[in-house]
This record gives structure tokens, sequence and C-alpha cells, in this order.
């Protein structure tokens, strides 16, 4: 009988552990972000959003969105910090995926730079021009070259990742390029600025940064993705009411440097372009909220419209509304 009874209860120790093992190996996930300054980037340098969250966070830095889109695909990533083009672009393809968090709108963290003997749009005829491959650069690149009247076929418009940009660039091959940091701070070194981000998204052609969750890793693990988003952001809410924290001399800047390259002081410099979206305006419709009428879901369907008129994507969805979901900000706001 006591023998039953021990064998019992280790039975019971053993499933326990196992399920203890099983719950830990389930609390993992990949997470990808790209190279620049942002300020969350902070979290992941310090090991902050690891801890905080409790899980067993895997983070892996991508050259563009298109790339990160292309491991959520193979299922190698289940979070992502990306921008409105390839977002839209996936969105087309049905990548089951949802906007959970505003990382940034247009400013002047991405510009297009050309050459000194560019000055006017009459000039940008006969040039050849890159960007990141189905990037929000590219988006808008094409955009400015729309808006000026010309087509590709006045241009050479090349799609390459932002490295090769650089490279081209000081192999003279390329006019100007549509790029971010660090890119950004290379070319501008000797080309100057035509037109910023900003300024392309208030003639028409509006972008911006998100992080996007697949529907089933956002479905089964709620609690953190929430959790996630407010730890997110906390260090925007920082960037903006302590931007003395954020300084050239600051930890934070030192922190951003060791991961991505650059002195602290280009970091903090770089960190100025950022455009955040305060929580409470991303869950209003004009932003997560408001459905297929909400500006997430819009901008995404006239982004898809203009990639399907250049013929980047097939088709073009009658409604984006599902892939964007204001619930994880909205508890986040709940909570405080």
């Amino acid at each position: 009988m006591r023998k039953k009874l021990f064998l019992s209860i280790l039975g019971l120790l053993v499933t326990g552990i196992l399920s203890d093992a099983a719950a830990a190996d389930a609390r993992k996930v990949v997470v990808a972000y790209q190279t620049g300054a942002s300020p969350y980037v902070v979290g992941i340098a310090n090991g902050d959003l690891a801890r905080q969250t409790g899980w067993d966070i895997e983070f892996r830095r991508f050259n563009s969105g298109a790339e990160i889109f292309a491991a959520i695909a193979s299922g190698d990533v289940q979070i992502g910090d990306v921008g409105s083009s390839p977002y839209a672009a996936a969105a087309s393809r049905e990548l089951k995926v949802k906007g959970v968090y505003i990382t940034g709108g247009s400013g002047e963290g991405e510009a297009f730079v050309v050459r000194p003997d560019i000055t006017g749009p009459a000039d940008l005829k006969g040039k050849k021009f890159a960007a990141a491959p189905v990037s929000t650069d590219h988006y808008q690149l094409l955009a400015v070259l729309k808006q000026e009247g010309l087509t590709e076929k006045d241009t050479q418009v090349i799609a390459i990742p932002q490295p090769e940009i650089v490279a081209a660039w000081k192999r003279g091959d390329i006019d100007g390029a549509f790029v971010w940091d660090p890119a950004l701070s290379e070319l501008k070194k000797d080309g100057h600025v035509f037109l910023t981000s900003g300024e392309v998204a208030k003639r028409g052609a509006p972008v911006f940064g998100a992080l996007v969750v697949t529907d089933e890793f956002a479905r089964d693990n709620k609690e953190f993705v929430s959790k996630y988003v407010g730890l997110i952001d906390q260090y925007y809410t920082s960037y903006v009411n302590d931007p003395k924290s954020w300084g050239p001399e600051s930890e934070n800047a030192k922190l951003i440097a060791k991961l991505q390259g650059g002195t602290p002081a280009e970091n903090a410099e770089r960190l100025k372009a950022t455009v955040a979206v305060p929580l409470r305006e991303q869950v209003t419709d004009a932003w997560l909220g408001g459905g297929e009428a909400g500006g997430v879901a819009k901008t995404l369907k006239d982004t898809a419209a203009f990639l399907k008129e250049q013929r980047k994507i097939t088709a073009v969805k009658e409604s984006y509304a599902g892939f964007v979901d204001p619930q994880y900000a909205a508890a986040v706001l709940a909570s405080e």
C-alpha cells in the first residue's frame, strides 16, 4: 500500500515537473526589430524586455520589413516591427498578422537623399535611385516620382538592402536613395535631403511603423502581448517626457549604440527623428481603432492600391480591418 502511495506521489511530482518544463518551454517567442535608433531598443540591449515579461525572448535584427515578413511567413518570427508598406503587401497576400502598436509616424527619420547636382524635380529625370525592397521608403520613393509626374521609365529605381545602398552610393552607382539610419546619416555626408518622409506624407503618401503579431500567437498569448505593448510604450513615453535621459551622454544612447552601432551622440541625434504616437491616440479611430474606417486600416488599403498600381502586388483586399487590433493597447490603458 505504501509502495503504491509512494509511486503515485512520485508520478504526480514527475508530471508536475514535466508540466512546468513544458510551460517554460512554451514561454518562448522570437521578436524581430530593424536597424536604427528607436527608444524600445534600450529594452533589448539591457535585457529589461525579457526580464519584465518573464519570457525567453530571442531578438533578431533585420534590414527591412520585407525580410521580417518573410521570417514571419516561414514561422521563425512571431512579433516584428515593420513599416506600413511591407505590412500592406503582407496583408494583401493574406499573411495572418495584426498591428497592435504604432512604433512611429512619418517624420524626418526616413528621407530621400540625392546628389548635390539634383536641386529640383526636373533634375530627377534620367537618374538612378534605390530603396530597400517593398519598404515604406520604396513606397514613398515611387510616390515622389509619381507626384513629380515621373515614372520608373523616366528614372531607374532599384530595390536593394540598405547596406548595399550605402556601398552603391559610395561607388557612385546611384544618384539618390530613400533610406533610414544608419544609411541616412551616411548618405547625408555628401548628399542632401530632397524630401523627408513627413513631407512626402503631407503630399498624400503617409507611412508609419507598427508592431505586428501573428494571429495564432496573439490569440494564444493575450496577456503577454498586452504586457509587451505596455513595456514598449514606456520607452516612448520616457523619450517624450524626459528627453534629457536620452541625450548624447545618456545611458540610453550608450545602450542603443552598443546594440545598433555608431556612437552614443549619433544615436541620440537619430532619436530626434522619432515620431511617437501617444497610446491614448493609438486606440482611437485615427490609428488602430475604427475598424475599416480606422486610420491604419485605411492607410494599408491606400498603400496596397498604390503597390498594385506599381505592380508590386497583384490584388487589394476589400478591407484591412482584420489586420489591426487595438485591444492590447486598450488593455494597457485600462490597467493604468
